[in-house]
């Protein structure tokens, strides 16, 4: 089946709806006419018939010396009828004339009426002219609609074409802002949606090309130094402590590796997890129990881990895999960063058709003008892959959350994490 253009749906929808209402409206207009000028019609040829009936009884006229009057197209008669006409207005015509009579009682205990014909071709006439006048008003009416139907088609679905011309020339090394300023407001919403989304494109992109640098660059410098270090030891015969020495080496390096190849699965998995469906959760007991398992980790550095809500129960639609990676990311670098007997808190706050989550340690802080939240920028001399926030910010993407880390400013020393989740096909928050 062959799909029409949206502008040529518009157009003949436009120029057929146009046209019904044209021509229901003409003959509305035409019906109106024809049945007010029938009706003056009627109402002269009942006045004629009164007026005879009233002088002629003056005068004690009878069908004897009744005259028979004909005047411009009008004849009179007195007839007698035994039956008694339902309408006493008739319409006939006799060859090329057109005739109207009115049956009108004379005396009624003799069965007499008064019979007036008059001809109405003049009126005939008038209404062909006005059939015709109208009919050619339709006519360029039509006309005009066809035009106006194209010129409104083009006009409407310019700002959607524009859109469309955008989208087609868009890939991954064209990315560009879709300008509001020639849209009509309407159309607003659907350029932030594009122009957010074109934001995230470009972003990812960004971010995966700067992953694949970072992984190749991360592997291979952990390779080059155990080739050196083997090369250098197999020179010559040394002495078995030196020999362990190299091994050792060599086991720590192919564990960093390991743990970037574990970062990079997980960055797969988390891809992975975009399609989970959402589940309805209660956001306070999931956080409750989750602040119960971060204990454990907290525990080892005496860190005080306590967890706090402006509300008892919160129900919300969310992908639980994807809330876990940022809300366990962000933990888990408090709890690293923060020094020995220190205290983190974890924050609900139910706020209208929005929730903050926030994680507030009281570590050293970051310095807030590298993006901590591209592939392998590293904070502190902590070890790790340097990938956990950027795990963190493609899951908050998918969930149609926002994610922060600022430095606290209260005055003490330490940052904030925050996750914004809101009413999104994604994350409803009820």
């Amino acid at each position: 089946m062959q799909v029409k253009s949206i502008y040529k749906q518009f157009y003949q929808k436009l120029i057929l709806a146009t046209s019904l209402l044209i021509i229901i409206l003409s003959f509305i207009f035409y019906g109106y006419t024809k049945s007010t000028i029938y009706e003056e019609l009627k109402d002269s040829l009942r006045a004629d018939a009164e007026l005879i009936t009233k002088i002629s009884k003056n005068s004690n006229t009878n069908t004897n010396n009744f005259s028979v009057i004909t005047h411009n197209g009008i004849n009179v008669d007195i007839i007698i009828l035994k039956h008694v006409p339902q309408n006493p207005f008739t319409a006939y015509k006799i060859k090329k004339n057109n005739f109207m009579q009115i049956l009108h009682p004379f005396d009624k205990e003799k069965n007499q009426y008064i019979k007036i014909s008059k001809n109405i071709d003049s009126s005939i006439q008038m209404l062909n002219k006005i059939f015709n006048n109208l009919f050619l008003i339709s006519l360029g009416g039509l006309i005009m609609v066809i035009l106006y139907a194209f010129t409104v088609s083009k006009t409407l679905l310019k700002p959607i074409i524009q859109l469309t011309k955008k989208l087609s020339n868009m890939d991954e090394n064209f990315l560009t802002q879709i300008n509001k300023n020639n849209l009509p407001i309407e159309f607003h919403p659907l350029a932030n949606s594009i122009n957010s989304l074109t934001t995230r494109i470009e972003t990812n992109i960004r971010f995966k090309k700067e992953l694949f640098i970072g992984v190749a660059h991360e592997l291979k410098t952990p390779l080059a130094v155990m080739k050196l270090k083997n090369e250098v030891t197999l020179m010559k015969e040394r002495e078995p402590a030196k020999y362990k020495e190299t091994l050792k080496l060599s086991v720590d390096q192919i564990n960093d590796m390991n743990k970037m190849i574990s970062s990079i699965l997980d960055i797969g998995r988390a891809e992975g997890a975009q399609f989970e469906k959402a589940e309805e959760l209660d956001l306070v007991q999931y956080l409750q129990r989750k602040t119960n398992d971060y204990r454990m980790l907290s525990a080892k550095k005496k860190i005080i881990l306590t967890f706090f809500a402006n509300v008892n129960h919160h129900e919300v639609f969310v992908q639980p895999t994807l809330l876990n990676q940022i809300i366990q990311n962000f933990v888990q670098n408090a709890i690293k960063f923060t020094p020995d007997d220190k205290a983190i808190a974890i924050r609900l706050e139910k706020i209208k058709n929005s929730t903050v989550i926030s994680i507030t340690d009281e570590g050293q802080g970051i310095n807030e003008e590298i993006d901590l939240f591209a592939p392998f920028k590293r904070m502190g001399e902590e070890s790790g892959a340097g990938l956990g926030l950027f795990l963190a910010k493609n899951a908050s993407d998918a969930l149609g959350a926002t994610i922060t880390l600022k430095n606290r400013t209260d005055g003490k020393t330490g940052c904030i994490a925050t996750v914004i989740l809101t009413n999104t096909p994604a994350c409803k928050v009820s």
